[in-house]
């Protein structure tokens, strides 16, 4: 049985792709025709601030995953929440500093919320891993991971993987059924509690991001931005007065913002695992290189992607192969089919 409290099944990766289309709205498929061409990206050195030690001007500690000052270096916990309309509202997903957005089977969705020293009392529904969260968690050393369970066949690679993994069994006093949400929907991880369990759990550390002022010049006006999967929508507004974007899911506005959006261009393909139903669950391949867009401060900036290797973190950079900076504040990275 997966956590989600259904039977896993173990299915042929094949080669005919996921047998469907996935969908782009129309500001996603806008957004595609203004990244081309871009300049190709050479070997910078990235730098997160002048003081790539964790400390700022004034010797106060910078968050590497949000750029803002104060605070003290926390260790790294990454929660698996569920983004199914029955999920919803999610708790503790507005005080994460990163949210990564990734496709799961039958077009739905997933989120990855990453915290590094500001923690909710609680985050979830937590729900099951995938296997490309292995390869996407590694840039973070050996964070300690949330997550309500996996295929069978995924748990011995899960097992192995170099973090700390904590599902329900292996941590049972950080979670909790909710009894006014029907399963599977209704699980909550404490993030103190489980990070008890993990004390060798890596302390945030750079994975690649710079952040500071808005380019000069460059960039294209954006009130809104809309990208889809087959069967989840996510979108961005921009709210001038409050300095963020407001997230809206499958068209329903949340609490939910973000100071910077990534739409990050990847390749997605069929992994060798599948859920009960039959469908086939898609691989999301973070090292390589690629498109992206950066929206920050109300404007949309073509950018271009690399990540070198697992253990390193992602590098983002404009048009003239310079860094791409980030406004100070959470940071959401939606992953889409190139």
């Amino acid at each position: 049985m997966t956590g989600d409290g259904r039977a896993g099944r173990h299915v042929g990766s094949g080669r005919g792709g996921l047998g469907r289309r996935r969908a782009l709205t129309l500001g996603a498929a806008g957004a595609l025709a203004a990244l081309a061409p871009l300049a190709p990206l050479t070997g910078c050195t990235v730098e997160r601030r002048e003081d790539r030690d964790g400390s700022g001007a004034d010797g106060e500690w910078v968050s590497p995953f949000t750029g803002e000052a104060g605070g003290e270096p926390g260790q790294v916990l990454a929660v698996k929440v569920d983004n199914a309309p029955p999920a919803r509202p999610q708790v503790g997903l507005d005080a994460a500093d990163l949210v990564y957005v990734e496709e799961v089977e039958a077009g739905l969705s997933r989120l990855v919320a990453v915290y590094a020293g500001r923690l909710p009392e609680r985050v979830g529904p937590v729900r099951s891993a995938r296997e490309s969260d292995l390869e996407l968690l590694r840039q973070f050393d050996e964070p300690a991971l949330a997550f309500s369970g996996a295929q069978s066949g995924l748990l011995p690679l899960i097992e192995a993987a170099p973090a700390h993994t904590r599902p329900p069994e292996a941590a049972p006093d950080a979670y909790h059924r909710d009894p006014e949400r029907a399963a599977p929907h209704n699980l909550f991880v404490d993030p103190r509690a489980l990070l008890a369990t993990a004390p060798e759990a890596s302390e945030a550390a750079d994975i690649g991001f710079v952040f500071g002022a808005a380019p000069e010049d460059g960039g294209e006006p954006v009130d809104e931005r809309e990208v889809s999967y087959a069967n989840a929508g996510f979108g961005f507004r921009w709210d001038a007065a409050a300095g963020r974007w407001a997230v809206a899911l499958d068209g329903e506005a949340t609490e939910l913002t973000a100071s910077t959006v990534v739409l990050q261009y990847v390749t997605v393909r069929p992994s060798e695992f599948g859920d009960g139903a039959g469908h086939i669950t898609p691989y999301t391949e973070t090292v390589g290189s690629g498109d992206a867009e950066v929206l920050r401060d109300g404007r949309s900036y073509p950018a271009r992607w690399r990540r070198r290797s697992e253990r390193r973190g992602t590098a983002f950079t404009d048009q003239d192969g310079q860094p791409s900076r980030f406004a100070p504040g959470p940071v959401w990275v939606v992953f889409l089919p190139a």
